[in-house]
């Protein structure tokens, strides 16, 4: 179970509920904790998906990641910001850059740039306020299990999270629609204007 030392201190990824694969609910119990310990921080923070059309989505220093920049193409990711002036600072468990670790260090190394990226590969982040993912997210992680109903990836020890309303929205968060699901869709550019602008 994740806590916090003192009233300042987030919690270390050491100390938080993490299950490699399903990112998702990892961001969700850490805005739960933030919700519990430390409220006024959660205005904060946003959930961040991002993903494209193609569900090949290219990210740079990931713990299952290969070669010396450790590259994966993920169908999805999922991360938090959190901006609390003067910083930004972004919480993604997979990352092996820390955790967490500065928006710009986050932005350069993780992200990288699109010039020379193939168009159908460019990145959209689908940015959700932390306390409005916490009441919407709903999944009962049927994305993780084969046709023959085992599990491609052992899920996390506690029950599926789920709201009033749904058992599973998880494709609408995934969908980089515009006008489609809850918070703002953008591209890689708008991105980065908005966590430096808001």
């Amino acid at each position: 179970m994740c806590t916090m030392g003192s009233e300042d201190d987030f919690p270390s990824a050491a100390d938080c509920f993490y299950t490699s694969h399903y990112c998702e609910e990892n961001v969700w119990k850490l805005c739960e904790l933030i919700s519990q310990k430390k409220s006024d921080f959660l205005d904060h923070c946003h959930c961040v998906f991002v993903s494209n059309d193609s569900k090949v989505t290219p990210l740079w220093h990931q713990k299952v990641g290969s070669g010396d920049d450790f590259f994966v193409a993920w169908d999805y990711h999922v991360f938090l910001v959190c901006k609390s002036a003067p910083f930004i600072k972004v919480y993604d468990f997979d990352t092996t850059l820390g955790f967490p670790v500065s928006f710009s260090d986050y932005m350069e190394k993780a992200i990288g740039l699109e010039t020379n990226m193939v168009p159908k590969y460019r990145r959209f982040f689908r940015v959700i306020p932390a306390s409005e993912y916490l009441k919407y997210f709903s999944s009962d992680r049927r994305h993780m299990k084969k046709a023959n109903g085992d599990w491609l990836k052992p899920p996390p020890p506690y029950d599926p999270i789920q709201s009033n309303e749904s058992k599973y929205n998880l494709d609408e968060l995934i969908s980089m629609k515009l006008d489609e699901g809850p918070g703002v869709v953008m591209d890689l550019e708008g991105f980065i204007k908005f966590f430096h602008e808001s």
